[in-house]
């Protein structure tokens, strides 16, 4: 039997400046502290750990047990990661799979260059 899915398209994480680049801006700030706020909880840090070492896309049914959370309460988690672009999300009849943006995460792993002396 075929799986019938659906991608659901979302914006990239449009920060990445570094932190130490003369003249960052005040949209780029912005952007950036709010990618930041999303970071800022445990939970989402724990489901961002959870599918970066995932196979595969993980349903949010396979989340709640492993983080004791109700399903409106890991759904309100992966709101936030996704809708800073750390996240992708594919529809899959009625159930939402969430992965890894690994091209985000991997773009914020710069934020933080430094210069050289």
């Amino acid at each position: 039997m075929a799986t019938l899915s659906q991608e659901i398209p979302i914006a990239p994480v449009a920060c990445c400046s570094p932190v130490a680049a003369p003249g960052i801006t005040p949209d780029e700030a912005a952007t950036l502290a709010s990618v930041f706020k999303a970071l800022a909880d445990p939970h989402r840090v724990r489901i961002l750990n959870l599918l970066a070492n995932a196979e595969e896309p993980v349903c949010v049914c396979d989340l709640m047990p492993v983080l004791g959370l109700s399903q409106a309460t890991v759904s309100f988690h992966l709101k936030k990661l996704l809708d800073v672009g750390l996240l992708e999300r594919e529809q899959r009849g009625t159930w939402a799979y969430h992965s890894l943006n690994r091209e985000a995460l991997n773009g914020l792993s710069e934020v933080f260059a430094t210069k050289e002396a």
